[in-house]
């Protein structure tokens, strides 16, 4: 099978968050030999825009003017390493990283896109407490929301919701308490119990039967760390119970690299500030080595 050298692009924002410490997740993994391991090319680290503390009042939420400033220079960074003939391998930064991400591949064709997170990130700027874009980024890159963050270069959606699949989210009891808008019903969902009830290799076929489909030109990967138990990855900042574990994210990696039609993946949300002796970096630096490999497929 022919493969694909890995590019790794450092996207350290943290316009998605009133926090900060995940834009250190670049460095952490880089520090810990991840380039490498799986042979990349260091493509590059962008600048991000400085932040402001008070929501945006139009659209409710943080940096929003930022954000849809921000994530066309990240598509094109992406883009450039797609014009290479390479494998994008994003590390960020927050989840916002999504929306530049995808809108490089919408400026391509058609995509699709595997969301692995621990939450489903589908509230709206009314429903999320904090005004966070972490926490509406799926809702954004699938079109619901405010126009300036769902209709980037007037390309809404940046991914068709029946064109995603959001993977082993665990956070229905927040979603239920604070009001998140439901997932729309053309989206292919595997939350946490249902990974669990079919196995996760079963439930990772699907999911990639679902992205191989011809009318898509392929599709990303978005991996939230958060998506691991939070007994192995206490490393985030918004915690919930439950999540899988080192050899069930690698099983999941492994299974849809070997599809070949994968053309990108997103690492996101790890904070190096709350990992002490940095055990939970190094699990996620050798899951990704050992699922990604020497190269992609």
């Amino acid at each position: 099978m022919p493969t694909r050298r890995y590019a790794i692009l450092e996207a350290p924002s943290t316009l998605g968050l009133a926090t900060d410490g995940v834009e250190g997740l670049p460095d952490r993994l880089l520090e810990l030999g991840l380039a490498e391991r799986i042979l990349a090319r260091r493509a590059g680290r962008l600048s991000v825009p400085s932040k402001d503390p008070t929501p945006d009042p139009e659209t409710g939420t943080l940096n929003a003017q930022a954000i849809a400033a921000w994530s066309p220079r990240l598509a094109d960074a992406v883009e450039a390493v797609l014009d290479a003939g390479e494998f994008p391998v994003v590390l960020g930064g927050d989840c916002t990283i999504l929306l530049g991400s995808m809108l490089a591949l919408r400026r391509r064709g058609r995509h699709g896109l595997l969301f692995i997170d621990g939450n489903a990130d589908f509230f709206q700027p009314e429903a999320e407490p904090n005004g966070e874009g972490a926490s509406m980024d799926l809702a954004f890159a699938t079109g619901y929301g405010p126009a300036l963050l769902t209709d980037i270069e007037g390309r809404s959606p940046l991914v068709r919701a029946e064109d995603a699949v959001a993977f082993a989210f665990r956070d229905h009891d927040d979603q239920a308490e604070f009001g998140s808008q439901p997932l729309p019903p053309e989206m292919r969902t595997y939350d946490l119990p249902a990974v669990r009830r079919m196995g996760v290799e079963s439930a990772a076929r699907a999911a990639v039967e679902h992205l191989t489909r011809a009318e898509l030109d392929g599709f990303s990967i978005h991996l939230d760390a958060d998506c691991l138990d939070d007994a192995i990855m206490p490393a985030a900042d918004f915690r919930v119970p439950g999540g899988l574990s080192w050899d069930e994210l690698e099983a999941v990696l492994r299974i849809v690299l070997a599809s070949g039609k994968a053309v990108g993946l997103e690492v996101a949300i790890y904070n190096p500030r709350l990992d002490e002796g940095s055990s939970a970096g190094r699990g996620l630096a050798d899951v990704l080595a050992a699922a990604l490999g020497p190269a992609a497929p």
